[in-house]
């Protein structure tokens, strides 16, 4: 059971930052299915930033990870300019602006971690080889009957997630930009008559969701999958979109959803793994998250509420 929780936790919480980041850019009023997209352009910038540093600063060492994480939530965020110009700017449909940055993402860092490895290795992979980070349990707490499988075998990563997580809540919840976001998404044009700039806030909201995305995908990459190729498109971004659909749009109950997610998926793997079965059933249960995804949609799908001016472009002249 204190395997399911360990490895369930490193799935969750990179996943809910991407949500978290999604719903940053809903509540503002843009529709963001490039979520996907965020999360592997911003993965590429800090793989590539660590593979450049490991000759350097010797390929065990663990401050790479964190510097990587600030050049994913760069290249996450610069990334994200591209969806934000196309639906604010231009005013462009804001659904197929997101699937469109999504395939762009995959062609592109494909093409470009190529051609960097051919650079800098000498070789025509499309992998940067990263490695897993490195785990520590917390002192104390991780002896503590029952729960104490909570506190072990953690990435540092997952401590920066749940800080991040409960500033970006703070902001939204709790401040005067928070409460024009939020606004922006149910009614806009009170936002303008109160002197508010809606494009502004709505751009920050973007951005942001960018690089919170591409520091869940660094995270991803530096613990499922230890390394960057085009495998880190594995849908992990919608995964956080319905996360974020289930949750309601609010970070405290989306965050819920996320742990269920990652327990399932956990919890299914060690079953597979109890039962005796082989690796090539292990696929199969790895998509119970997707199950779920499915069976919540049926029956929470008319409970939702998203935001009523989410996928309508601002016009200021509108009334």
């Amino acid at each position: 059971m204190t395997k399911v929780f360990i490895d369930g936790l490193s799935f969750a919480l990179p996943l809910l930052i991407m949500a978290v980041g999604a719903i940053y850019s809903e509540k503002s009023g843009v529709t963001n299915l490039a979520v996907e997209g965020f999360q592997g352009f911003g993965a590429f910038i800090g793989s590539l930033i660590a593979i450049l540093l490991m000759p350097v600063m010797g390929e065990g060492n663990q401050a790479i990870i964190y510097i990587a994480m600030l050049g994913a939530a760069a290249g996450g965020g610069l990334y994200a300019c591209l969806h934000a110009l196309l639906c604010i700017r231009f005013r462009a449909n804001q659904v197929i602006s997101g699937v469109v940055v999504n395939i762009l993402a995959v062609a592109l860092t494909t093409f470009l971690t190529s051609e960097a490895n051919q650079a800098i290795n000498k070789t025509a992979s499309n992998k940067f080889i990263l490695g897993v980070s490195m785990r520590f349990s917390v002192p104390y707490l991780s002896d503590i009957p029952w729960i104490g499988g909570i506190f072990k075998n953690l990435y540092p990563f997952e401590i920066i997630i749940i800080a991040l997580v409960l500033f970006f809540a703070y902001l939204m919840y709790r401040t005067k930009y928070g409460m024009m976001l939020r606004a922006c998404g149910e009614n806009p044009q009170a936002v303008d008559a109160a002197g508010g700039d809606v494009e502004k806030v709505r751009w920050i909201a973007v951005i942001i969701s960018g690089a919170l995305s591409g520091i869940g995908g660094i995270c991803f990459a530096y613990s499922l999958l230890a390394n960057f190729s085009p495998s880190i498109y594995l849908g992990y971004g919608y995964l956080a979109i319905a996360a974020m659909i289930f949750g309601n749009w609010n970070i405290g109950t989306t965050t819920l959803v996320c742990l269920i997610f990652g327990l399932a998926r956990s919890g299914g793997y060690q079953l597979c793994i109890a039962m005796g079965l082989s690796s090539n059933y292990s696929d199969l249960f790895l998509m119970l998250p997707y199950v779920l995804t499915m069976l919540l949609l049926i029956f929470f799908s008319k409970k939702n509420h998203p935001p009523k001016a989410a996928g309508e472009a601002w016009d200021k002249g509108k009334r």
